[in-house]
């Protein structure tokens, strides 16, 4: 069971943890990108703890909806309108939540998918956050109807969403400006994937 105030926290610990893998995602990125998604990224979830006084009274669905506007306006480039809809998806299908059990989280993470496969109009095996959430979110449904609870289900999403940024390692990345490299963005990690790595291990740590 996770509550708002949970959930509060949560996020704490991602905006902490972006801000303390900034230089790494940035190094990530200046690989095969535009060599800024760990500053994007730590300065989205900046602007998202400065508001979160104001969200973390509410229920959950309004504090993911309100984290997600926070980054749609705050992260440049094109993770602040993936990250942004992610969590704003989310948050609509647990609007009114005070709490959530595993089936709701699920439903949420497969909203957040559904949200960024159609606003970056991308799929998995692209070289995306899409091949670290994808494989997660596989891994967390197939644990709940297994019977785990929550915490267990999240060990394997995370399980298998650091396989999918090892995968993103092996493929030609064919969205964003890392498709530019083609051929020779072969061997490099995606930074989106990891990025959406480390959100899925804080979740679990608060779990």
């Amino acid at each position: 069971m996770l509550d708002t105030a949970k959930m509060a926290e949560i996020i704490r610990a991602i905006a902490e943890r972006m801000e303390a893998e900034k230089d790494y995602l940035t190094q990530l990125d200046n690989e095969i990108g535009d060599g800024d998604h760990g500053i994007n990224m730590a300065r989205g979830f900046k602007a998202v703890l400065d508001k979160l006084p104001e969200l973390e009274n509410g229920d959950i669905g309004a504090l993911l909806k309100g984290t997600g506007m926070q980054l749609v306006s705050n992260v440049g480039g094109a993770s602040g309108p993936l990250y942004g809809t992610a969590f704003m998806k989310a948050g609509n299908v647990l609007k009114g939540k005070s709490e959530m059990e595993a089936a709701d989280f699920a439903a949420a993470l497969e909203a957040a998918i559904g949200g960024v496969k159609l606003r970056g109009k991308s799929t998995e095996g692209e070289k995306t956050m899409l091949d670290s959430l994808t494989p997660a979110y596989k891994a967390l449904a197939a644990a709940i109807e297994d019977g785990a609870n929550l915490k267990d289900a999240m060990q394997k999403a995370v399980e298998a969403a650091a396989g999918g940024v090892e995968y993103t390692k092996t493929i030609v990345a064919t969205k964003g400006r890392a498709s530019y490299l083609g051929e020779r963005s072969i061997g490099h990690q995606d930074p989106g994937a990891t990025s959406s790595l480390f959100i899925l291990q804080e979740i679990e740590k608060g779990l």
